[in-house]
């Protein structure tokens, strides 16, 4: 299995796949385990101690927005705070997302019904410093097809990103290159001053 191999069975099988339980699905198997196992080995040339995670979802419920992330661990280990990579999977359409977000549930916590605009403004003051990424990562805004607090919360944390429609999976080469770029963004982001959550 490849990257984009694992990204395109997640496309694929997500929306059939979601009206069966996950325990024991195939499908979750691959975000948790196989799809993250390939992200490490397109991982390996860039270095850096990345950590690596795929949720399906909790217990017995698919998430409404699958995702596989990649963590610094100086900055989070988790997609509740902080920021970090991730590839999203919108419910409405066969793309992908390759984003570097803002943690969620933190916001979320804190801010409550404010949170999606405050994830928006932070959103704005973090993608300005950002502007030499603009051109390789130029997605400012994205979709999920999905209503409810982490999917709108999700879309409103973005700051800058790519979509991916299924024919630009088979191109093992240029997502590796665009992961590339993610992580160069990432290491950017983190010495231009970041986001702290408190």
């Amino acid at each position: 299995m490849s990257l984009g191999h694992a990204l395109r069975r997640i496309v694929e099988e997500y929306p059939e796949a979601h009206l069966d339980p996950p325990a024991g699905h195939p499908l979750a198997a691959v975000i948790r385990r196989s799809a993250p196992d390939e992200m490490r080995r397109a991982l390996e040339p860039i270095g850096g101690g990345y950590c690596v995670k795929g949720s399906p979802g909790r217990g017995t419920h698919w998430a409404a927005v699958p995702w596989l992330a990649v963590f610094d661990p100086a900055i989070t280990t988790s997609a509740t705070r902080g920021y970090y990579l991730v590839y999203l999977f919108p419910a409405h359409r066969q793309q992908v997302y390759f984003c570097l977000v803002q943690g969620t549930v933190a916001a979320i916590r804190e801010h409550g019904p404010d949170a999606e605009g405050f994830l928006r403004r932070s959103g704005d003051a973090l993608r300005a410093p950002m502007s030499d990424f603009a051109d390789r990562l130029p997605l400012s805004a994205i979709d999920l097809g999905r209503e409810g607090p982490l999917p709108e919360g999700y879309a409103a944390a973005h700051i800058l990103g790519l979509a991916y429609d299924l024919d630009a999976l088979g191109d093992e080469r240029r997502l590796r290159r665009d992961l590339a770029v993610g992580i160069e963004a990432y290491r950017a982001l983190k010495a231009r001053g970041g986001l702290v959550f408190d």
